[in-house]
């Protein structure tokens, strides 16, 4: 997988990209590449279920007491450069 610094960042490269990506393929007519090539697929798979229910499970166990707690922290790190928990 490219890193961001070997991404091109002109925006014809971009467009380029976002239109192979909307019609699912490349100008070429060959096949866009697999973002899930190399990796191993039940550990994919783990990731998705995971992912889709993480915040919201975590959230209904959270005590409302304890989300104040974490949204004021976070509102401390976005206000302040070096905020101190």
């Amino acid at each position: 997988m490219p890193t961001r610094s070997s991404k091109a960042h002109d925006f014809a490269t971009i467009a380029r990209s976002v239109a192979e990506q909307a019609i699912g393929e490349k100008f070429d007519g060959s096949p866009l590449d697999d973002p899930n090539s190399g990796k191993n697929p039940a550990a994919v798979a783990l990731g998705k279920l995971g992912g889709a229910k993480g915040g919201k499970a975590r959230a209904e166990a959270l005590s409302p007491e304890q989300r104040t707690d974490i949204a004021r922290l976070a509102a401390v790190a976005r206000w302040k450069k070096n905020a101190k928990y």
